[in-house]
């Protein structure tokens, strides 16, 4: 992922560091653009760390949640949470001051994380819609076949893969293999450019479009599989068999859960498609995204981390009273965890 410093249509050329040989040059914004960037862009940090707080906790206190596909969710909001606490404030500094003051090293690590953590999200949203084509295609027999090791083994893959892959990529300097001349027009003291070439951009697209590609095809598939169902239970709906109106509240259910995931799979390539389509014509045009541009692009992606809690409290009224009991305190009660959070529609 390729970083650059922020600049602005200011005529005063400024260092990040005055007294340092080598530092880069600072165009500030001025002093009411800073501070509405900085209100923008830390609404967002806040909703994206308290937001999947809220979620995680949710999860994992309440026993009446614990289920394989809530523990994808935990651990999405888990990725989510940490792009919000370890990548989004430093990108904050970054994209309004316009310069790296958190060191060469931090530099390295905060691109990995800002990468591997992405990644990470995207993995996790595409086992998730797996998880929900097999609940909506077959309900009665989805508890069998997607356990609680399943679900453990998809978070391990997705956390494994996405962080040694982002990690291994910047930190071996292979990304940059025949940037040389433009890596060392670009290093300064105050700037954190990380360069990726050609090979690595498609690389990465790639790592985006195929899991990409699998939502789509398995979210298509899932409601046509459901506008059968709704068909089916419409045209039987009257015989009034038990059995026929257990299946019909399972499927229900499951395509209710569908439908939320399918709108965050929504969120998420919204998102991040204008930063991963730039990232590869950038890299074959020479770099020539302007960096107001660039900043449009990774922050819109940022946000995607701040949107999915907003989405589960609007969808989903479990995680609105999940919420209420977080912030009023009871959940420090005791017998809090086996609390009913199901209305008997739901």
């Amino acid at each position: 992922m390729m970083t650059y410093n922020n600049g602005s249509q200011s005529s005063s050329v400024q260092l990040c560091y005055e007294n340092i040989n080598g530092s880069c040059i600072h165009f500030p914004y001025s002093k009411g653009h800073r501070v509405m960037l900085y209100l923008t862009y830390g609404t967002g940090i806040v909703l994206a760390i308290l937001g999947n707080l809220l979620v995680m906790i949710s999860i994992l206190h309440f026993r009446q949640l614990h289920s394989p596909a809530n523990f994808l969710i935990a651990s999405l909001a888990c990725a989510d949470f940490l792009v919000g606490a370890t990548v989004m404030p430093f990108s904050m500094v970054r994209s309004v001051e316009g310069c790296w003051y958190f060191g060469n090293n931090y530099c390295k690590l905060h691109t990995t994380f800002d990468a591997g953590f992405c990644l990470t999200s995207l993995f996790h949203l595409c086992f998730i819609s797996i998880d929900r084509y097999i609940a909506v295609t077959d309900p009665l027999t989805y508890p069998t076949k997607f356990t609680f090791s399943v679900s453990g083994l998809c978070i391990a893959l997705s956390w494994a893969f996405t962080m040694t892959y982002s990690g291994s990529v910047f930190y071996t300097g292979v990304s940059a293999d025949g940037l040389e001349e433009l890596v060392s027009a670009l290093t300064c003291v105050g700037g954190c450019q990380l360069a990726v070439n050609q090979n690595w951009v498609l690389i990465d697209f790639l790592l985006f479009f195929i899991p990409s590609l699998i939502m789509i095809i398995l979210y298509s598939k899932i409601f046509l599989v459901a506008k059968v169902q709704a068909r089916k239970i419409e045209n039987t709906g009257s015989t009034g068999d038990s059995s026929d109106s257990y299946k019909a509240r399972v499927s229900k259910r499951e395509r209710k859960a569908a439908k939320t995931l399918g709108i965050t799979v929504i969120a998420f390539l919204i998102s991040w498609l204008p930063y991963s389509l730039d990232s590869v014509i950038d890299a074959f045009l020479g770099f020539i995204t302007p960096a107001y541009v660039y900043e449009i692009c990774y922050w819109l992606g940022y946000y995607n981390s701040a949107v999915n809690p907003l989405i589960y409290a609007f969808f989903y009224p479990w995680f609105r009273k999940a919420i209420k009991l977080i912030v009023t305190g009871k959940i420090l009660q005791d017998g809090s965890s086996t609390m009913n959070l199901f209305s008997e529609q739901e």
